[in-house]
């Protein structure tokens, strides 16, 4: 695990909050010089604890209005299997998020779509020409409540 000092974890607070606070801003926010929170926010960078400068878009502002939670079974967990599994839902736009779990299903998915008939055309192409899955079960996410990345942190 990576040591995080009080500025690091400030830092961090500030910037998932908006990821597009300017040096200044942050340095009023987290008490350093903008010269250390740009040097700071490099490391963390570097280091992995940030992964990425992302921003939330509307899926209506785009057209993606359906968004569906998907539990994925597959026909057997072996290694290679599961491998393939993940590098096909890295490679597949309409997957949003992808976990590997535990529990009743293999992987849960977050999938958006254009509408209901986008959505058949996708599971047509990526679930059932799949011989690698046992099953899949959907549930349409009726309203989005909250979306973000913000991890809770300790100051």
């Amino acid at each position: 695990m990576i040591m995080l000092d009080r500025a690091d974890r400030a830092l961090l607070e500030a910037v998932q909050k908006n990821n597009r606070l300017t040096s200044e801003e942050l340095a009023q926010t987290v008490n350093l010089s903008p010269t250390a929170c740009q040097r700071r926010l490099k490391r963390l960078r570097e280091e992995g604890v940030i992964e990425a400068d992302v921003s939330i878009v509307s899926p209506k502002a785009v057209g993606r209005s359906i968004t569906m939670i998907v539990l994925v079974s597959l026909e057997r967990e072996r290694a290679d299997i599961v491998d393939r599994f993940k590098a096909a839902i890295r490679a597949t736009k309409e997957v949003m998020i992808g976990y590997y779990v535990t529990g009743d299903a293999d992987f849960i998915l977050v999938i958006t779509a254009k509408d209901m008939e986008d959505y058949e055309a996708f599971t047509r192409r990526f679930f059932y020409e799949n011989h690698d899955i046992k099953g899949f079960k959907t549930m349409v996410v009726m309203d989005r409540v909250k979306a973000g990345f913000a991890f809770p942190l300790d100051l």
